[in-house]
């Protein structure tokens, strides 16, 4: 690893010292101890670490002491989180029903901290958490463990009947169950790379055109390139934290509603 790093930092060099355009567009996905250089262990404090902490502290200003008055003419804190807040209860009442309501809470958060991830990792200098697997995989995880808890414990043995699809021929069930199953255990897989992909994909490209900003010739280019897919990004922040969330009312209403 030294001298794979070594040959690195003499390619950079070479290419510097020639004059060439040297960047590297995932650097801003590595993780980093916040205090020192040493190795990255399971109880350090990280770069990642810092970011989650500021979106939890950002979420509880904007829904906590944004919202403490109670206003009849809302502030603009207390506008955003009353209407975060009915957006999200609107969803899970339409798609899980009135019985996926008990979970609010839960989806609530997740939507509340996935989308607030996604904007603080648009803040130039800042680091996209939602943009590691190591942080989606677990989301996806715990949401695919709660619903199915969730599917046994209110449906006890019948949950199982997901899979079965009583409306195809006899013939074809065995194969659909065997492909129900299996779609089952690759949603939590589906559920993190969705979300880590998109974020990390238009991280990535922002920096390469950001790169080929220190051209002249291309500079112009380069400086609207950014811009457009700022603008995009944007909107990925928020529709990737929708998608994610209302893929979890889906699998909720599965889980409470398991017959076909």
């Amino acid at each position: 690893m030294a001298t794979e790093a070594t040959h690195g930092a003499e390619m950079a060099e070479h290419g510097a010292d020639a004059g060439g355009l040297v960047f590297h567009p995932m650097d801003q996905f590595i993780v980093k101890p916040l205090f020192g250089d040493g190795a990255v262990g399971m109880f350090t404090i990280t770069n990642v670490t810092l970011w989650m902490a500021i979106a939890i502290l950002v979420i509880t200003g904007l829904m906590v002491l944004g919202t403490s008055r109670r206003a009849v003419i809302p502030s603009r804190s207390q506008s955003v989180a009353e209407m975060a807040y009915g957006f999200i209860y609107k969803m899970v009442e339409d798609v899980a029903g009135k019985d996926g309501l008990t979970y609010f809470p839960y989806i609530m958060t997740l939507f509340m901290f996935i989308v607030v991830s996604n904007f603080l990792g648009l803040i130039p200098m800042s680091f996209t958490t939602t943009s590691h697997f190591a942080v989606t995989v677990v989301l996806a995880l715990c949401v695919f463990l709660a619903v199915t808890i969730i599917g046994f414990v209110k449906n006890g043995a019948s949950f199982l009947s997901l899979f079965w699809v009583s409306s195809a021929p006899l013939a074809l069930r065995p194969v659909l169950a065997i492909i129900e199953i299996i779609s089952y255990f690759v949603r939590p897989v589906s559920h993190s790379i969705r979300l880590a992909g998109n974020v990390m994909a238009g991280h990535a490209v922002i920096k390469v055109f950001a790169g080929f900003a220190g051209l002249a010739l291309i500079s112009p280019l380069s400086v609207v390139a950014i811009t457009a897919i700022y603008g995009l990004e944007v909107m990925v922040a928020f529709v990737q934290a929708y998608v994610f969330t209302i893929l979890t009312c889906v699998y909720l209403k599965d889980a409470l509603h398991p017959h076909h």
